[in-house]
């Protein structure tokens, strides 16, 4: 029997579709690309911006094309939000939602040995209750993504996430150490800690256990070399956080602050819990006290009520700030948000002018700041063979993207590399010296 697999969405939704290929790898299944002929297919959805709606619908069409008689299985936050909606389409045999996917491989018997469809999804509002998946061997060997975290408490106004993932849950410390422990056994050099609000990480645990806490538990165990956080709420980093993330010597110089609007009538709109100012000292506190760290950002344009005025300010302090890489996204309508209802709807002419206006901006903000460390040599994982002969990929400390040529296998190996060109979107890389 073989299972296919294809994830929309965040880390945490990688992380997820990791831990559910295992189990059906534990049942005997073999994992097979997405676009082969396999028994079950299963597309792990996401519902941030009805685009990702969009495509978890196409994912499904094209499982049922490349094999009319598989077990189509959809689980995720679309399948969550919209149950009935997904259950609809044809073709899909079971749908799950966000907190019961670690009893996938029992729903998808379920429906064959039945013949009929499964729908098998709770309500997650008041659930409080960590589902832990775990991971015991890693498809990828170079990075592995960790899932500590799940659920939101802030209810941004343009956000589906709170009631497709429910209150904030939290993977009990101890827990943690014990994976990364074995990650480390199993020769990973990088863990990615992820979640859907990692800021929030520990509020609901005994003891005042932090994010920080995990970080200088890990920061003990032998083996890891580099540990990554995923996307953290800048409200995150109080004076006090940053002076203790600054003796952690295996915490990359790399932090995803979402930022979302450089205006703070678009951010209070939004329900964003802080200020362009606050978002700003963050920033400056971080360069101030982490050589070369990188700092990138998502923003949202077009939201309602966006006016000449509040773009303008939005792009004079991005400007200013010259953060190294913006996702940018065009804001669209989600029905069930606070979003929703507000007045103000910005021409999709508009939007489009204001977008292209920040990525030509990110591109002469990505150009600058990658220029200032050429010459200079740095810690490179390579991850994998880039488009090229002879030539890998790998990421920096601070993620710069490297490629390097070499006859020699350079995957999975931590290598001191020189950087001496820039190329579009890459630096060119000379080695050092291997690890």
């Amino acid at each position: 029997m073989r299972a296919a697999f294809t994830t929309l969405g965040c880390r945490v939704n990688q992380y997820e579709s990791e831990a559910m290929a295992e189990k059906f790898i534990a049942e005997g299944y073999e994992i097979v690309p997405f676009d082969s002929k396999a028994e079950v297919y299963v597309i792990n959805t996401c519902t941030v911006t009805s685009m990702g709606d969009k495509k978890s619908r196409q994912m499904i069409n094209r499982a049922k094309r490349e094999n009319p008689e598989a077990i189509i299985v959809v689980v995720g936050c679309y399948s969550q939000i919209a149950p009935k909606e997904v259950s609809s389409i044809e073709g899909v045999d079971v749908v799950l939602g966000t907190r019961n996917k670690g009893d996938i491989v029992y729903w998808v018997n379920r429906a064959m040995s039945e013949g009929k469809q499964i729908i098998e999804v709770g309500e997650v509002l008041k659930n409080n209750k960590f589902e832990d998946l775990r991971i015991e061997e890693y498809q990828n060997k170079t990075r592995a993504f960790l899932k500590i975290q799940d659920g939101c408490n802030r209810f941004c106004s343009y956000c589906l996430i709170p009631y497709a993932r429910g209150a904030v849950c939290s993977k009990p410390l101890e827990t943690i150490v014990q994976e990364v422990k074995m990650l480390s056994r199993n020769g990973f050099k990088e863990i990615i800690l992820a979640g859907i609000h990692i800021a929030s990480y520990g509020v609901d645990l005994e003891g005042k256990v932090t994010l920080v806490d995990v970080l200088e538990e890990i920061e003990k165990i032998e083996g890891i070399e580099r540990v990554r956080i995923g996307s953290i709420d800048p409200t995150f980093f109080t004076e006090g956080v940053i002076e203790r993330i600054t003796s952690l010597k295996k915490l990359c110089p790399h932090f995803h602050l979402s930022l979302q609007s450089g205006c703070d009538a678009t951010l209070s709109r939004m329900n964003r819990h802080y200020t362009r100012e606050q978002y700003k000292n963050v920033v400056e506190e971080l360069r101030a006290n982490i050589p070369d760290v990188s700092i990138t950002t998502d923003v949202i344009v077009g939201f309602p009520g966006e006016t000449v005025e509040e773009f303008e300010e939005t792009f004079r302090f991005l400007s200013d700030m010259k953060l190294c890489k913006m996702h940018i996204f065009k804001y669209s309508p989600r029905a069930g948000t606070a979003a929703e209802k507000l007045k103000g709807a910005v021409d999709p002419k508009v939007k489009e002018e204001r977008s292209k206006r920040l990525i030509a901006l990110n591109a002469v903000n990505e150009e600058e700041f990658m220029s200032k460390f050429l010459g200079r040599s740095f810690e490179v994982l390579y991850e994998e063979r880039h488009k090229e002969a002879d030539s890998y990929i790998g990421y920096t400390t601070n993620y710069l993207p490297v490629v390097t040529f070499s006859t020699k296998n350079l995957q999975e190996k931590i290598v001191c590399t020189k950087l001496t060109d820039l190329k579009e979107d890459f630096l060119l890389g000379e080695l050092n010296n291997m690890k």
